[in-house]
């Protein structure tokens, strides 16, 4: 690809309008036709952006003289390029190696992924006074929009849910609550602080998940809380790790969905300790006080997550997965495992089936970490793919919950939350339409079936499911939920 006098020598580009592909050839690079996979009649637009400045007006599907309402294209000649005759095609395709589309599409329908509202705001929170992340959290990226008030960040949670196919949750800190004009330092916060989310969750038919908030605070900057050798301190992060699950149990009660509630602390030593175990004797009597008042099971779950190393606790973390596993086998507590949370090319998919013969439920943080627990928007990458085979395949889905946890600043907030969403719902769809003969191949000894057949099903049309799924669940198809996140940016986020 190079310049030949004025023209930009393009090579050939596949772009999608619904359901159709067309190719193009070489153009002016001064005058692109196709910009980036967008068909519209008339003007040119970037990314649905008008090319002379004005802001798209319809949403979902493209729309032209020669498409349908749903956006599907005019072509009597080839009809198999319709939407629906489509999708039948794929029905068929998957009939024919043993599976039931209906029944994985209505298994999908029933999982809710609990979307992380700190996504929204940069884990700021809505506390009184501004403090730095601390705990070896870190937040890249200065994009326009951040939301600023819970009034904001709810808004935002209903445009991202409004473009991801299904009913969800959402999970909360402690950081979060609405607190009104005067202080509440973390162990006097309450119930009522957190009455408004569970009001909103409740008209927006959602669940929604907890967490205390073991960092950004003054008694927290010196990398101890449950495990710290002060008395003091370590009282008054298990009384705000009580009450936060005790607020989960409120939550849990009102909305008719258990809550998560899930204890994380940042406690670990920079440097190489000269003793390990008495930090963690001190968190275990923590943990045992912190989770000693017993709630039903239908309105609360307890889960603890562990880390293998932190920025500032790199030489020992004192909740170890080790220490974690044990302790949630011991006392039968969800264990929480954060796919960064972990050496990076450690995959937390083969972990699943084995701590699943021990506790009674897995937390899981559905994450991307890049060398480190940066955490990075999750893609669809073989590592996601790998944790839905292992929750689907094990028959698990009924014992595990599925939540996300990253920050990016760096990209529109919203879409942040859309893509990794959909992502994560696409890896379980894939997963509930893996043919049955791979697993037949494997208990019958082929094991030439078994690769072979994995490797087939790679490229059955699954994605033509995955749209039959959005229009079903009235939420733009393909990349067309880009549009309502761009115009909700231009109209809303640009004005903050």
């Amino acid at each position: 690809m190079g310049l030949v006098g004025r023209t930009h020598a393009l090579p050939m580009v596949m772009y999608r309008s619904a359901s159709t592909f067309s190719t193009l050839g070489a153009g002016s690079w001064k005058t692109p036709k196709i910009i980036t996979g967008y068909r519209f009649a008339g003007r040119k637009r970037f990314f649905g952006i008008a090319a002379r400045g004005s802001p798209v007006r319809n949403s979902g599907v493209p729309r032209s003289r020669s498409s349908r309402s749903d956006g599907s294209p005019k072509d009597r000649r080839n009809p198999t390029l319709r939407p629906a005759a489509a999708e039948r095609a794929a029905r068929d395709r998957y009939a024919a190696v043993g599976v039931d589309v209906d029944a994985a599409l209505r298994t999908l329908a029933g999982i809710r992924v609990s979307m992380h509202c700190w996504q929204g705001d940069d884990v700021a929170g809505f506390e009184h006074g501004t403090r730095e992340l601390g705990a070896g959290l870190a937040v890249t990226g200065n994009h326009p929009g951040r939301a600023r008030t819970v009034a904001e960040l709810r808004s935002d949670l209903e445009k991202a849910l409004s473009l991801i196919p299904g009913r969800h949750r959402v999970n909360l800190h402690a950081m979060y609550g609405e607190f009104g004009r005067r202080p509440v330092d973390r162990d006097q916060i309450e119930t009522k602080h957190f009455q408004g989310w569970i009001e909103w969750a409740r008209e927006q038919g959602l669940g929604l998940d907890f967490n205390p908030t073991c960092f950004s605070h003054p008694l927290a900057d010196d990398g101890f809380t449950l495990a710290h050798p002060d008395p003091a301190v370590r009282a008054f992060w298990i009384e705000h790790c009580r009450r936060a699950r005790t607020i989960g149990a409120a939550m849990g009660s009102a909305l008719g969905t258990p809550c998560v509630t899930n204890v994380w602390i940042p406690d670990g030593f920079k440097d190489t300790p000269a003793d390990r175990q008495t930090p963690r004797e001190r968190l275990v009597e923590s943990l045992d006080a912190v989770f000693r008042e017993p709630f039903s099971a239908e309105h609360l779950r307890d889960a603890l997550e562990p880390k293998l190393f932190g920025i500032g606790a790199e030489s020992c973390t004192v909740a170890s997965h080790e220490f974690c596993l044990g302790y949630a086998v011991a006392r039968q507590k969800l264990l929480c495992l954060d796919a960064g949370h972990f050496h990076p090319t450690e995959s937390i998919a083969d972990k699943i089936s084995s701590t699943l013969l021990w506790v009674p439920e897995l937390l899981l943080h559905v994450s991307r970490g890049v060398r480190w627990d940066s955490d990075h928007v999750v893609t669809l990458n073989d590592d996601l793919l790998a944790i839905a085979h292992e929750v689907v395949a094990n028959g698990a889905l009924p014992r595990v919950h599925l939540g996300l946890d990253y920050f990016d600043a760096s990209i529109n907030r919203i879409a942040a939350w859309v893509i990794g969403s959909r992502n994560l719902i696409k890896a379980l769809l894939v997963a509930l339409l893996e043919p049955p003969g791979i697993r037949a191949a494997e208990w019958a000894g082929d094991r030439t079936a078994r690769l072979a057949l994995q490797e087939e099903a790679r490229s059955l049309p699954w994605g033509v499911i995955w749209d039959g799924y959005c229009r079903s669940k009235e939420v733009p198809v393909g990349e067309n939920w880009l549009i309502e996140v761009q115009r909700h940016e231009q109209q809303v986020l640009a004005r903050r």
